[in-house]
């Protein structure tokens, strides 16, 4: 009993340091006063020293709602491109028949382990070249580069436990390749499809370093105005913003799990 009491505050403790400094914004961000602290009201819970302050200033600010809109364009855009690719990547990886697959799935996830500040730096130039930097369409690329490697680890994961005898019986059946993939492979790997996409559009929608060297004005997103907001003007309505991003995070996690349990649940079916 007593091991179960010492296990369950260690578990406490290790939660408490780990999530503490992040959940501490969420109460701040309700501050009636412009500091990034807590006023006296706020700890005797005064009704008054809370307030919906900034949270409306985003709401009218055309800044934050166009950061907000880009933040979703490049987003999306850069998610259907890395998923398209990463799964192509993940099938072909699959493929016992693939040479180097050991080298190649290296290559596809170095992304994940080059420091960002690298990666950004020879986006910036290669981008430039070709006439790409400070547009749309530079961004959505670069950041569909940073979010492939999630893919490609969750569809490869997923593929693992994929039972190629169903491929074969639906190519002895006369279906081809792009109908096998279509009725009998995504269905089955569509939990560790989506998995993937939703983590690529967090890596797009949370970055910031290859934004700093690549967005012009008209392409600031919601991470890039919240660096503007703390190195221009310190204003508390970067913790309302924060805690979007906390309720978007825990959002996504929740809709992984339920992708995670569906897909065991699916493959215990089977």
């Amino acid at each position: 009993m007593s091991g179960r009491i010492a296990h369950l505050a260690a578990c406490t403790l290790i939660f408490a340091f780990l999530i503490a400094p992040i959940l501490v914004i969420v109460p701040l961000s309700f501050n009636a006063e412009p500091y990034f602290t807590f006023t006296e009201g706020m700890l005797r819970l005064d009704p008054e020293a809370y307030s919906l302050r900034w949270y409306r200033e985003i709401a009218s600010n055309a800044q934050w709602t166009r950061a907000l809109g880009n933040s979703l364009l490049i987003g999306a855009a850069a998610t259907v491109l890395a998923t398209v690719l990463g799964t192509l990547a993940a099938l072909g990886l699959a493929s016992r028949a693939m040479p180097v697959r050991r080298l190649a799935l290296g290559l596809l996830i170095s992304p994940m382990v080059t420091p960002l500040i690298i990666s950004a730096a020879g986006m910036f130039f290669f981008y430039s070249t070709l006439g790409l930097s400070q547009t749309h369409l530079g961004l959505i690329l670069a950041h569909a580069a940073l979010g492939t490697p999630f893919v490609v680890i969750t569809v490869t994961a997923t593929l693992s436990a994929f039972d190629i005898n169903l491929t074969r019986a639906a190519a002895s059946l006369g279906a081809g390749p792009l109908r096998t993939f279509r009725r009998v492979q995504l269905p089955l790997i569509a939990p560790g499809v989506l998995s993937g996409a939703l983590f690529a559009f967090a890596a797009s929608f949370d970055e910031v370093v290859v934004v700093l060297f690549m967005a012009g004005e008209d392409q600031r997103t919601i991470p890039r105005q919240m660096w503007a907001g703390i190195r221009e003007q310190i204003s508390p309505a970067i913790l309302a913003v924060a805690t979007f991003l906390i309720v978007f995070a825990v959002l996504l996690l929740l809709t992984v799990e339920w992708l995670r349990g569906r897909a065991g649940a699916r493959a215990a079916a089977g």
